[in-house]
């Protein structure tokens, strides 16, 4: 048998198709239920963390560091497998949602944190001189300015929480990875696994074009 027959097995590949075309499906699901949600909740651990009373501030440090530093792996493990010990039940995708929506939140908390530090104060000062109250500030003033410089960083770690979806096929989800390796099992041939690749390819490779093109706008913006 040659190597095409056994990694580009077209007659394989069709067969897997709608297996493959199933877990695109749930990855892309899970991948923007992430973003959206972990996007949202890091712009508000961010504020919490700057403006917040000193005790939610360091909770709010403890909570970034502890999240950046655990594997995102170990941590949906434990989402996973453990949680139903305190009797909390959650479905493969919920736990991955979870896991994936705190990473990213931490690392966006982050990423936000430096966009709005890098405004100069003075932007806060005359804000409060035309009585604009601080929440009003923040989304008249202050985040639209930070977006620009939040955008690229962040666009970053969205990529790579798109390829974390993989790690979803551990706890059994219906991930791209999870149906190409049931499908590989099926079919004793390893070319669901080269289209499932080609999948995550076709995804994923426009979405580091356009992070690059957004860090060398970013760039050019900031030498005008």
């Amino acid at each position: 048998m040659s190597a095409i027959d056994i990694f580009f097995n077209t007659g394989v590949l069709m067969r897997a198709f709608p297996m493959l075309l199933k877990g695109l499906w749930y990855t892309l699901a899970l991948g923007a239920t992430a973003i959206v949600l972990g996007s949202i909740l890091g712009v508000l651990i961010c504020i919490i963390r700057l403006y917040a009373p000193k005790p939610l501030r360091l909770l709010a440090v403890l909570y970034i560091d502890l999240v950046r530093a655990i594997p995102v792996l170990v941590l949906l493990i434990l989402i996973y497998y453990a949680l139903p010990f305190a009797g909390i039940m959650l479905t493969s995708f919920t736990a991955a949602a979870t896991a994936l929506v705190m990473v990213l939140a931490a690392f966006t908390a982050e990423v936000v944190r430096a966009g709005i530090q890098a405004i100069p104060k003075g932007q806060f000062e005359a804000a409060d001189a035309l009585g604009m109250g601080f929440w009003l500030t923040m989304r008249k003033v202050i985040l639209p300015q930070a977006v620009r410089i939040v955008i690229p960083p962040h666009a970053s770690n969205c990529v790579s929480v798109m390829k974390d979806t993989a790690l979803a096929s551990v706890v059994a989800s219906s991930d791209l990875l999870k149906q190409a390796t049931d499908a590989q099992a099926l079919f004793a041939n390893p070319t669901p696994l080269i289209g499932a690749a080609l999948m995550y390819i076709a995804v994923l490779w426009p979405l580091v074009r356009l992070t690059n093109w957004l860090e060398v706008r970013s760039q050019r913006a900031y030498t005008r």
